[in-house]
């Protein structure tokens, strides 16, 4: 047969590098972290699609096997050799392009750096890894839900969950245990048969006869899978408790709220509701915005309407607490609560918004993050001069542990306080 070249110009199929992209981010996963978190700095909530990281190129490297250079022989051919023969020395450069040296580099750097672009949902899933809601404890078992687990091997099911590979083994053990003759086995009798026919040994010819006849009806008695040898995958349900939290998000829309402002809460909140809903499966959230009134809507009106009023914060407080007493019992309930204002209020309003939030919700909550939006021109939120929410609040943070308070002074601030706001405690990074 003559040597053929075969060419494979079938295009590749969606996904096929998936298996191997999934071990290179395993791999670099530590170098990738710590670009991450520089990459966050830069990232503002409104940039849409993933995240583009750069990791040093050591990251790269794969684990392989190799001949050892100081063992054994090696016979290399070097391209572009018109000069030597095997046996010659090389003299050293002396100059000129591609002289190796010891020196570093003038501005210090000296290792090439390796750039990924990571997916949108591998870039939420790296970012919301080492998050979790506080101190989310069950406590009900109610809505209960089951989940199928493996739970060994049956002899009945369906052909979908047929088990080639232990069916293969349990015939394997019987037919071994009852001595089942084997295909090679008998292909060696026939040949010996074969033989004593041409030499004319009618005595070895009727011995073989009757020894491959005994083994052919051995064999035809020892099936070689029999219906015992079957075995299905078999599942059962288990039940999961589930973790029954709700999350408060309140937000202030009053005049004193400029669209910026708005803007900046808005995104601040859409992050919240990715990672509630990416992350748990039985997390409920109520939506309230408030001017001087507060109201409890659905996503769409929290995060598009465009009413404005003026500015009583302590009326949302004081739903959020009706809300959680008519539906949310804490004997069942894990409450939490997000709140993002620019923190001007009715002067009048601040000394009950602190009792209010001390006295009543804080005993309800497991978790609550008071955000104070910023103009959204990127600069940080002065802490010079603290707003009338904030002081108020400031008085009670003392005594609650559980109370976080943050300020936000433009988009690419909103991806590092989310992650400082709801980072799992214990996590190092180093």
């Amino acid at each position: 047969m003559s040597d053929m070249n075969i060419v494979d110009r079938r295009s590749n199929p969606k996904g096929k590098s998936l298996t191997n992209r999934q071990r290179f981010l395993a791999r670099a996963r530590g170098e990738m972290k710590g670009a991450l978190e520089e990459a966050l700095k830069k990232r503002t909530l409104g940039e849409s699609g993933g995240e583009k990281v750069s990791i040093p190129g050591r990251g790269i490297s794969e684990p392989s096997f190799h001949h050892n250079r100081r063992t054994g022989r090696s016979h290399p051919v070097h391209p572009g050799n018109k000069e030597f023969v095997r046996g010659d020395k090389i003299p050293r450069p002396t100059g000129g392009e591609g002289q190796a040296g010891r020196e570093g580099s003038p501005d210090g750097s000296g290792e090439d750096t390796f750039e990924f672009m990571l997916s949108k949902d591998e870039f939420l899933d790296m970012f919301f890894e080492d998050l979790e809601l506080p101190d989310l404890v069950k406590k009900s078992l109610r809505e209960t839900s089951f989940s199928w687990q493996r739970a060994g091997y049956t002899m009945t099911g369906s052909p979908s969950s047929l088990s080639v590979g232990r069916t293969m083994r349990q015939s394997m053990a019987r037919r071994i245990s009852l001595h089942r003759p084997k295909s090679a086995e008998l292909e060696e009798l026939e040949r010996q048969l074969e033989a004593a026919r041409e030499k004319g040994d009618e005595d070895e010819v009727k011995r073989l006869t009757l020894e491959l006849e005994k083994k052919q009806r051995r064999s035809a008695g020892i099936p070689y899978i029999d219906p015992i040898d079957v075995r299905y995958r078999r599942f059962e349900r288990v039940p999961r408790p589930n973790a029954e939290a709700v999350m408060f998000c309140i937000m202030d829309v009053s005049g004193s709220m400029t669209e910026a402002m708005k803007d900046l809460a808005k995104r601040f909140f859409m992050l919240l509701h990715i990672f509630l809903t990416r992350r748990y499966r039985h997390v409920e959230v109520v939506f309230i915005r408030h001017t001087s009134d507060a109201q409890e809507v659905d996503e769409e009106t929290f995060f598009y309407s465009k009413e404005t009023g003026g500015t009583v914060v302590s009326s949302a407080l004081d739903l959020m607490v009706e809300i959680v007493k008519a539906r949310y019992p804490l004997d069942r309930w894990n409450v939490y609560g997000a709140q993002a204002s620019d923190g001007d209020n009715y002067s009048a309003d601040s000394a009950k918004c602190a009792a209010v939030l001390g006295g009543e919700v804080l005993p309800l909550c497991q978790y609550y993050a008071y955000i104070e939006v910023g103009d959204g021109s990127g600069g940080s939120v002065s802490s010079s001069r603290n707003s009338d929410l904030w002081r108020a609040y400031d008085t009670v943070a003392p005594a609650h542990s559980h109370l976080a308070m943050r300020k936000v002074g433009g988009p690419a601030d909103i991806f590092p306080v989310f992650h400082e706001l709801f980072e799992r405690k214990g996590v190092s990074h180093g």
